[in-house]
């Protein structure tokens, strides 16, 4: 009875990050039915909650404290505009506020709780999950365009595990309902159904990081693949910003052992000893020094947490500097030369279209 209102709803698995055992689901909008299986177990007004154990391969079931049961799934159903305060006790997780429906079930023996919501209640959190406060509304409408598009084009990218898209920034992050960016609403309002395609009309995959440093990266410089609406170009709308420039020292043993250990660089070629700890990157490359070595700049960038992968390198004392720009991998839509794009009173259309090569905005339901 109670799915019947779950409609067109996204389907997220919320907590994924972490192996949860024993949570709460307590009131803090509206009015919530609990159904566990086939028994109804009552309501959540304020002041109640539920909680719930994994115990044995069941949900062991809490109302208000009372012992209710082990069940197989249980399903937490707003009575109309609604929103549960979630907090996971084991392992301890700071609390988070989801709206809409819940179904609790066991999958591969573990929690597994998903948040069936509507598509702009989730596009709201995941925007200012993602995006922060502050922001410009066109900003804001070229994001909630992204994020739409992605969340139809990959609705069933965990359909084995038993919902659509997780919560997490392997999928998109969604740590939040909407708390403290109306505008973001009023974007996601103003863009309802639009989304990115390309010249055949197909949803395409939405990149975004947080800095591209001034050059939009080649998909296949970081995923391998080469992505056609995702080309290489300049963009200057980032370049003065906070994040465009950052600086990096690693003790030249640790680079150095590094690069001998995984990728045999010829240490003892003199030649090739005396370049290790020196190389310009102008425009952004795919290898560290020369494409022959074999050394990723994406392993360096994990090996080494580095912001990016755009950087230059050079010796100083014992130390290597690394002298880069940009946040993030730097593929697709550049999430700070967007905001400058906004305030320029560029509309979220030139924004996507300048970001993305060949695509167009169009209504999903009109393709």
């Amino acid at each position: 009875m109670f799915f019947s209102s779950f409609g067109q709803e996204q389907s997220i698995g919320l907590l994924r990050d972490y192996k949860v055992k024993r949570i709460t689901f307590s009131h803090h909008l509206g009015q919530y039915n609990v159904q566990a299986d086939t028994s109804i177990i009552g309501t959540i007004n304020p002041q109640q909650f539920i909680e719930i154990e994994l115990v044995g391969g069941k949900l062991a079931l809490k109302y208000n404290t009372i012992p209710q049961g082990n069940f197989s799934r249980i399903t937490v159903v707003a009575n109309g505009n609604g929103t549960l305060a979630l907090k996971s006790k084991v392992p301890s997780v700071r609390e988070r506020k989801y709206q809409d429906h819940f179904v609790i079930s066991v999958v591969g023996g573990r929690m597994n709780i998903v948040n069936k919501v509507s598509m702009e209640n989730y596009l709201c959190g995941v925007i200012e999950s993602e995006g922060g406060g502050g922001r410009h509304a066109e900003y804001y409408k070229v994001q909630a365009v992204m994020s739409r598009t992605y969340a139809l084009k990959n609705k069933s990218r965990h359909i084995k595990e038993g919902f659509g898209l997780c919560d997490g920034v392997h999928c998109q992050a969604y740590h939040n309902m909407l708390k403290y960016t109306p505008e973001i609403r009023t974007a996601v309002r103003e863009t309802k159904d639009d989304v990115l395609v390309d010249t055949k009309n197909h949803l395409v995959t939405t990149y975004f990081s947080a800095n591209c440093g001034g050059e939009v990266c080649d998909a296949s410089q970081v995923w391998n693949n080469s992505v056609d609406h995702v080309v290489p170009f300049l963009d200057t709308f980032c370049v003065h910003t906070k994040q465009a420039t950052w600086t990096k020292r690693i003790p030249k043993t640790q680079f150095r052992n590094f690069l001998v250990k995984e990728y045999g660089y010829p240490i003892y070629d003199s030649v090739m000893a005396k370049q290790i700890y020196s190389f310009e990157q102008e425009n952004r490359k795919a290898f560290y020094i020369h494409p022959c070595l074999g050394i990723p700049l994406r392993d360096l960038r994990k090996e080494f947490k580095l912001k990016s992968t755009f950087f230059s390198a050079h010796p100083e004392g014992n130390e290597v500097v690394l002298e880069g720009r940009g946040f993030g991998h730097g593929v697709g839509l550049c999430q700070e030369g967007a905001m400058n794009m906004a305030t320029s009173n560029l509309t979220y259309r030139q924004i996507a279209e300048f970001y993305f090569n060949g695509v167009s905005v169009k209504k999903y339901s009109k393709l």
